[in-house]
């Protein structure tokens, strides 16, 4: 059913506000009001459910000017527009009307086509700033989001060498927050804008970055260090601050300043005797000072290798008396009030579960200043945040893209862009020169294939593959989150990802475990976990028979554009559980992605025999759907005991199935060696897609 807005007319002729309401009443709910003090009891009442207000500037009790006064006293002006009734058009009328927030003017004697025309494009520009305004907040929320992983992220990878809990980071960034806010509402308090805190909570997770130069041995020393050992431990503010300050670009960006301040400055005291630079009282950066009362209460309130953990209350009780260090007295005045609020704060899972309101907040309060129109506001909110993500994905040293179907076209953050040498926007990739050199399209068909294969429910996918970059082939593992439209049913939309180096980040991969052992929807092993357990499988057991098979189901498409993604989901579920049943307990079974799967299995004498017993024993039918599948085979006996080697045989070997017509098994031999390229793009990708799908992938 179609919206009908609600407009309040305020008029005291009886006979002007039924010739509006007979105009108007069709299409709109119309509420009226005789005079200027009524009109106020209305929209008092009924608030933002008010689309318009037609005002009359002669009425009893309070004239249409004295409506105007209160409704910008109230705020109500913000978000009700007020179009004015009036024969006279004087120009001081006119800008006294103007200045007080009157949108637009109607004359009288009413016209019906200029006063429908008004009053629908009154109304519509309201609406379209309100969709806006909640757009901004939601682009807003998600790419702050997405720095708070990867802040987290590059925070962990200190934490896990330190011996720290996962929630340090989170409880310093609530922590800090709390006291920054609270800092707001006391008298002789340092003020700070919304942003402000933000930036500081945001910047306070990379506080011990410098960390991660330090050895281990030091930073898990379970017992007292030595002055020597000391003095290097002190040597992380000065390197976590360097760091920041050699990064090539993002500098002097206020998240990066703020950043470097923390690092450096953390350690210091109010009296002085803290380090490095031994800097007193005020001298120290506010946003240093509360970072470093942050991280005293969560250090003693958690466990570390030396030392157990200290209840909140005696925890509050040792700063309060000084024997943790010297604080700024005002903190400490903002840390005695919020203790009851404190371990409340961190019991929360999600400490940017505000983040949405807020930045809603934010973005309502920006749309009312009248020094930007809205285009160039906007431009300014999303610009603020993209250079924040970039600052990030720069630090991470990763490679990371974004990328729509609709138009088809990838982006790239400038420092992956600079390290590849590619434009940061490439529009219909697949004719595009420096993404073939990256990695042959019939790959990227692939890759797309996994994606479409997600639902929304689970849309992860990562794939392993060889990149050309720069004239040199690495291998590197695509992580990727599909995106999908709240239709009915869900649209493939794109998705975002990153490139990651597995010979460069494997440890950090390791350490982090960034991605779960386990897929998520059918509780198999996933790529990355059986990856590693295949790999030291084959070092231990360098003489053993092994065999790695991929396959996966043909027309899974069709199941989910026919069935839904519910059934898709259910039918990679029953083949999960068929696969359960039908390999042995020390044979490794993982979802590769999408709808495509691995088995390793060790053989002694018929390979082919076993193979046969299982694929036999996973086709059939589910729920009227006929099961179909595509499987390739590689042998260590063939290719030799290198995981990606038998990945990429048997691989090599699904798609030469796939090019004879699916639904058998095919051996990897030498004849299939370049069989992944030469495949037609009909036959890597066998489904129905738009010329803009079709050149996106």
């Amino acid at each position: 059913m179609k919206q009908r807005y609600t407009i309040l007319i305020a008029d005291d002729s009886e006979m002007n506000r039924a010739i509006l309401a007979d105009m108007l009443g069709d299409e709109y709910i119309i509420i009226e009001a005789e005079n200027g003090k009524e009109a106020l009891e209305q929209i008092r009442t009924l608030g933002t459910r008010l689309s318009l207000v037609l005002l009359d500037i002669v009425m009893p009790e309070l004239d249409g000017f004295g409506v105007l006064a209160e409704m910008n006293k109230e705020g109500w002006i913000e978000d009700i527009p007020v179009v004015m009734i009036s024969t006279e058009r004087g120009v001081e009328q006119v800008e006294r009307a103007y200045s007080l927030g009157v949108t637009d003017f109607i004359g009288r004697p009413f016209d019906a086509l200029t006063v429908h025309k008004r009053v629908v494009n009154t109304i519509l520009l309201y609406a379209k700033q309100k969709q806006l305004v909640a757009m901004v907040a939601q682009q807003m929320y998600e790419k702050e989001q997405q720095n708070n992983m990867m802040i987290e992220i590059l925070s962990h990878i200190v934490e896990f060498r330190n011996g720290e809990s996962g929630l340090h980071v989170r409880h310093v960034h609530v922590f800090t927050e709390m006291i920054l806010n609270h800092l707001n509402q006391k008298a002789g308090g340092a003020r700070f804008t919304p942003a402000e805190v933000s930036t500081i909570s945001t910047a306070s997770a990379l506080h011990d970055i410098g960390k991660i130069s330090i050895p281990e041995s030091i930073l898990n020393k379970p017992g007292k260090l030595t002055p020597e050992e000391f003095d290097r431990m002190k040597e992380h503010t000065v390197i976590g601050a360097q760091m920041l300050e050699d990064l090539p670009i993002y500098r002097d960006v206020p998240l990066v300043r703020t950043a470097y301040e923390i690092c450096r400055w953390h350690h210091e005291r109010y009296d002085g005797r803290g380090y490095p630079d031994g800097l007193k009282g005020d001298d120290i950066p506010i946003s240093a000072q509360v970072v470093a009362l942050a991280d005293v209460y969560d250090a003693l309130t958690s466990p570390r290798v030396y030392k157990a953990a200290f209840s909140h209350d005696e925890s509050i009780r040792m700063i309060l008396a000084g024997e943790c260090g010297a604080f700024n007295p005002l903190l400490l005045e903002c840390l005695s009030e919020l203790s009851g609020d404190i371990c409340d704060a961190f019991r929360q899972t999600d400490p940017f579960q505000s983040d949405r309101q807020s930045l809603h907040n934010v973005a309502e309060a920006l749309s009312r200043e009248k020094d930007l129109p809205v285009s160039k506001r906007t431009i300014q909110l999303l610009e603020d945040e993209r250079t924040r993500h970039d600052f990030f994905a720069a630090l991470s040293n990763e490679i990371q893209f974004e990328f729509t179907v609709s138009p088809p076209v990838i982006h790239f953050t400038p420092f992956s862009a600079q390290k590849l040498g590619f434009p940061e926007e490439i529009p219909r990739p697949t004719r595009d020169p420096h993404l073939l050199a990256l990695m042959p399209s019939k790959l990227l068909y692939h890759f797309a294939d996994l994606l479409r294969g997600t639902s929304p429910g689970h849309p992860l996918v990562e794939l392993d593959c060889r990149l050309n970059i720069n004239g040199e082939k690495r291998w590197h593992r695509l992580l990727a989150r599909a995106t999908w439209s709240n239709d009915e049913p869900p649209r493939f939309l794109g998705g975002i990802g990153k490139a990651v180096d597995i010979h460069e980040s494997r440890t950090q991969l390791d350490k982090l475990t960034l991605i779960a052992s386990t897929d998520a929807l059918t509780g198999l092993f996933n790529h990355a976990s059986a990856r590693e357990k295949i790999t030291n499988r084959l070092r231990e057991r360098p003489d053993g028979h092994f065999a790695l098979v991929i396959f996966d189901l043909d027309y899974f498409k069709s199941a989910n554009d026919n069935r839904g993604h519910m059934f898709g989901d259910k039918l990679l579920n029953h083949l999960a559980q068929r696969l359960r049943h039908v390999v042995r307990s020390g044979d490794i079974v993982a979802r590769v992605g999408g709808d495509e799967f691995l088995i390793f299995l060790e053989y002694k004498n018929d390979l082919e025999a076993a193979i046969k017993r299982i694929f036999n024993a996973l086709i059939g039918e589910y729920e009227g759907f006929s099961i179909s599948l595509s499987m390739g085979v590689a042998q260590t006996a063939t290719v030799g005991y290198d995981y990606d080697a038998l990945f990429q045989a048997a691989d090599n070997a699904l798609y030469a199935v796939k090019r004879g017509g699916r639904g058998q098994y095919l051996f990897y031999d030498e004849s299939m060696h370049d069989t992944l390229s030469s495949i037609s793009p009909i036959v890597q990708a066998p489904r129905q897609t738009s010329q803009e799908e079709a050149d996106l992938t």
